[in-house]
């Protein structure tokens, strides 16, 4: 089985991370932790480090924690990062997808972000958010 954890650093990708971690121990399971960039070419460069450094974070954890993994960094290719995390996704024939997500109020209603909801709404395998 194959699991792929959404990864921006912010604290609902770390609580997503340590989640899938405890997923993939009980199913015996690789983790692919995946960050996107976006923007033209010279704007993705301003975040390169950032993103590595992240990349480098989530290997931290996955190492410590003795489990299968692969870190996968992607351009943006004139796609959304949801489009891209999606695309990864299917190529790779990810078996179930984990992401952080927050609360955003709306109305009174409970909505998700872009990118987290074009990846519930696309994504070709099940999707866990955790908040």
């Amino acid at each position: 089985m194959l699991f792929m954890v959404c990864y921006d650093g912010s604290s609902q990708a770390k609580i997503a991370l340590q989640y899938s971690v405890k997923y993939a121990k009980a199913f015996k399971a690789k983790i692919m932790a995946a960050t996107a960039l976006q923007g033209d070419p010279k704007e993705q460069l301003k975040h390169l480090d950032n993103a590595e450094r992240l990349l480098k974070e989530a290997k931290k954890i996955l190492e410590d924690n003795s489990l299968e993994f692969e870190t996968k960094m992607l351009p943006a290719n004139n796609m959304s990062i949801g489009e891209n995390l999606v695309f990864l996704a299917e190529d790779k024939g990810v078996d179930k997808i984990i992401i952080g997500t927050s609360r955003k109020l709306k109305v009174g209603k409970f909505a998700f972000g872009s990118t987290t909801q074009h990846v519930i709404l696309r994504a070709p395998c099940p999707v866990v958010t955790v908040k």
